[in-house]
């Protein structure tokens, strides 16, 4: 139905909602790390796209070769290294893929180039920056003018420099802070909608101080989860050992709980994104009902090719309908049990 297909964040009053796409239920996204390919991506069917990450400066990443499919496993490891050609480069390109969407908006002729999703760009810092809080704030002077939300990457297993910054939740509420200040200064209202990358791999202590990092900071969202830096047994292919951030089937479980745990210690108050091994219809729904607003995903795309958001969209129609519910939000968190 209609009523499924036009959903929403739904955020609390302070949040700033991801803008309704006009086609999908299934709200999916992909991540493309120069913002290259936005509105071919949107056009696939997903209703927003993040970009990223973003550096501030252009960086090569790690050496190749940085990327292995485990073709049997339907599973990709990728130690790219956060490679990027910086936030001026991608900044530019974003600039042009909003200026042709509010062209669409307003009705104005842009050659058939609709853009009529969410663009979303994930920042994170230079490698060989000693100024994590500096490298973020400049990605979202730079950037934040451009999209409907940032990302702020903190959970990526192929830098060093995220290691242990889940542990550190004083560095990251000041973090978050010094973000959210450049954020107000952009002289938008509302700005981007904030949220917050987190990996599968964190402890119990981690989770429940990232979420009562996200309640005190009041930010807009939570994207879990990253990559995973572990190996599950049941892996089949030849690069199963080779280093990086596991994605795909493997990492499902692992993501669910993440979604599962988040959902619960925020109470359901602060709104989720679910990524991390969804490749089905009944993969996203699953997530949905265990508290995620949105789904990603990203490896399921290389595998199953560009038909697959349509096809998404259609089937999570019909479970929505099959379980009556009206919305995509309706469903979020029903298998959760919250405290009251």
């Amino acid at each position: 139905s209609e009523a499924r297909r036009a959903c929403m964040l739904p955020a609390p009053a302070r949040a700033r909602p991801l803008s309704s796409p006009s086609s999908p239920s299934l709200l999916t996204a992909t991540n493309r790390h120069q913002g290259d390919a936005v509105r071919p991506l949107i056009r696939m069917g997903f209703g927003f796209v993040e970009v990223g990450g973003v550096t501030p400066l252009p960086q090569d990443g790690n050496p190749k070769p940085r990327c292995f499919r485990l073709t049997e496993d339907k599973a990709i490891i990728n130690r790219f290294g956060l490679n990027s050609e910086g936030a001026e480069v991608v900044a530019t390109r974003l600039k042009y893929t909003n200026s042709v969407r509010e062209c669409h908006k307003e009705g104005t002729d842009s050659k058939g180039l609709h853009v009529d999703g969410a663009i979303g760009v994930n920042l994170a810092k230079n490698t060989a920056s000693d100024d994590p809080y500096a490298d973020f704030v400049t990605g979202m002077e730079t950037l934040g003018p451009h999209v409907d939300f940032v990302v702020l990457n903190v959970s990526c297993p192929n830098v060093k420099w995220t290691d242990g910054m889940s542990k550190d939740a004083h560095g990251m509420e000041s973090l978050v802070r010094a973000v959210t200040a450049a954020r107000n200064d952009l002289g938008r209202l509302p700005g981007p909608a904030l949220f917050i990358k987190l990996g599968p791999d964190m402890d119990d202590a981690e989770k429940e101080a990232m979420a009562k990092l996200a309640i005190k900071c009041e930010v807009d969202g939570l994207v879990v989860s990253n990559t995973t830096k572990t190996r599950p047994a049941s892996l089949m292919s030849e690069h199963k050992g080779e280093m990086g951030g596991l994605s795909g089937p493997p990492v499902k479980e692992l993501a669910l709980q993440s979604v599962k745990d988040m959902y619960k210690l925020t109470n359901g108050k602060i709104p989720i994104i679910g990524v991390g091994g969804i490749s089905t219809a009944e993969d996203a729904y699953e997530r949905i009902r265990a508290g995620a607003s949105l789904v990603e995903l990203y490896t399921a795309l290389a595998y199953e090719g560009p038909s697959l958001p349509a096809r998404l969209n259609i089937e999570l129609d019909a479970l929505l309908e099959r379980d009556g519910f009206n919305t995509v939000a309706d469903a979020v968190g029903v298998d959760a049990k919250l405290a009251k």
